[in-house]
């Protein structure tokens, strides 16, 4: 019990209160413009990034990993928003972490294993382009004081470190918000600053049930936006994990983050807050800032709040110059600069289905359908390549005019068709055997084929013996097959 409380909370205490902080501040704007995106106020994603990254510190399956409300969450309730109002999104939010929690009882975290690595790094890459694209209104039509911020706050975050001694101490992102801030202040600069993103709240988020009518239209309405946000939130949750596994060479509980993420969205449309998720840009922050366990998460979140409420006057003074630049920086630390040096050495497949993940994603702006287009890719190249790797060879015994196919690798509805073309239906033989013991057979097209295959060399005369089935696959020819059934043979024949 102390073992586990000083691993996941106190073995890195200065640097998770730190990086908890930096990302505190680079939540803030964010959580606002994701409430101007899905058309609320900008205290519901506010009062949503606090709750969540509270609550997810203590039941989430990924120390370390930042969740509160994201631009891929927000996209999807601009339409019931706009439709129905802000209660029932509150409604569809709490739905929403019940459908989460369901999958994390289902187990349906491990899908995760279908995601290829070539999906992953596409993700990552169409996300860095995302996120710096997202900075582009804060760079257009302004003045140069603008571009001169930006710049030397990127100066700072990438050079600040190599300060000796101090560069280690203070996290670069943390030193250049409070820099540009007195900078900004002391120069009185006429430039756009987190209190124009809107106002900020003044009061502590109080437990609000939606008011909706709980009847089956209600149900009908919010549940096509719960089912959508709970994919969402859950695929890029997972991924978000995924990428802190590979920064901090650690692993997670992807089933316990799943139910975790629920238990935060539910927390947070009962505290008035909208859903949310993991987030990739937040999450490298606090890693690259020092953060590594529940501390950084916990912390972020109230740290997020106190500001707010206590620290509100300087907040606002904030330059948005400032964060631009910490979100660059993030925009560059996520984007993976070695995928483009190995599209010469990875194979053609491997790079078509991360070159489409990002062109489907940066189309689209959701995550969701870049990432399921990468999958079905993947999965398509896979059942090709795989069923090249299928044999069949042969040969004749002329004492007994018998003929011996032997069958090796996988049959499936890929490589049926090859399965049917490696056989020579026309030879005049009296004996025919197909040797399966080297082959396995998938699925009920790869039945269908051998099927045909005996049916075939019956219909020129010869008689067919299969043998050396495994148990799996007899399992399926037996239930599926009609090659040895004779009344469901005539009905295939049509008799």
């Amino acid at each position: 019990m102390v073992n586990s409380l000083k691993a996941n909370w106190l073995s890195n205490t200065r640097g998770d209160v730190l990086a908890g902080i930096v990302v505190a501040l680079a939540l803030i704007p964010e959580a606002i413009a994701f409430s101007i995106i899905a058309g609320v106020d900008p205290k519901v994603g506010l009062y949503a990034s606090f709750s969540i990254a509270v609550i997810i510190a203590f039941v989430g399956g990924r120390p370390g990993m930042i969740s509160a409300a994201t631009g891929a969450m927000a996209l999807l309730m601009v339409t019931l928003v706009k439709d129905h109002g802000l209660e029932y999104l509150l409604a569809a939010t709490l739905l929403t972490g019940v459908i989460q929690i369901a999958a994390g009882y289902l187990k349906l975290g491990g899908l995760m294993r279908f995601v290829s690595r070539s999906v992953v790094t596409g993700f990552v890459n169409a996300l860095a382009i995302l996120i710096f694209m997202a900075q582009l209104p804060e760079l257009t039509n302004v003045t140069w004081h603008v571009y001169a911020m930006t710049a030397a706050g990127l100066g700072i975050i990438y050079l600040f470190p190599l300060l000796p001694r101090v560069g280690r101490i203070l996290p670069s992102p943390l030193v250049c918000i409070v820099a540009l801030t007195g900078v900004a202040m002391y120069l009185n600069l006429d430039i756009r600053t987190v209190g124009d993103m809107g106002e900020l709240p003044d009061t502590l988020p109080v437990f609000l049930w939606p008011d909706v009518p709980l009847n089956f239209e209600t149900l009908m309405i919010i549940l096509p936006y719960s089912v959508g946000l709970a994919v969402v939130g859950l695929l890029e949750s997972m991924m978000t994990a995924t990428i802190v596994g590979d920064l901090t060479d650690t692993t997670s509980d992807r089933n316990r983050e799943c139910k975790g993420q629920g238990i935060a969205n539910i927390g947070s449309g009962l505290l008035g807050g909208m859903a949310g998720c993991a987030m990739i840009g937040q999450s490298i922050i606090n890693i690259k800032s020092g953060g590594r366990t529940r501390l950084s998460t916990l912390t972020a979140g109230v740290f997020l709040l106190v500001m707010v409420l206590v620290l509100d006057k300087w907040l606002v003074q904030i330059p948005m110059a400032a964060l631009v630049a910490v979100m660059i920086m993030v925009s560059i630390g996520t984007f993976s600069w070695g995928s483009v040096k190995d599209l010469r050495e990875h194979p053609l497949s491997t790079n078509i289905v991360m070159v489409v993940t990002v062109i489907v994603v940066v189309a689209t702006h959701n995550l969701a359908f870049g990432v399921l287009a990468g999958v079905l890719l993947a999965a398509l190249f896979f059942a090709n390549k795989v069923g090249h790797y299928m044999l069949v060879t042969s040969e004749l015994d002329e004492t007994t005019d018998t003929r011996t196919y032997r069958v090796v690798g996988q049959v499936f509805f890929s490589s049926s068709e090859k399965f049917l073309e490696s056989f020579d239906f026309r030879e005049a033989v009296d004996n025919v055997i197909i040797d399966l013991s080297r082959a396995h057979f998938w699925d009920i097209t790869a039945v269908g084929a051998l099927d045909k295959t005996v049916l075939k060399f019956r219909r020129e005369g010869s008689d067919v013996e299969v043998i050396g089935l495994n148990e799996a696959s007899a399992t399926i020819v037996d239930r599926f097959g009609v090659h040895d059934k004779p009344e469901a043979v005539d009905r295939l024949m049509g008799h």
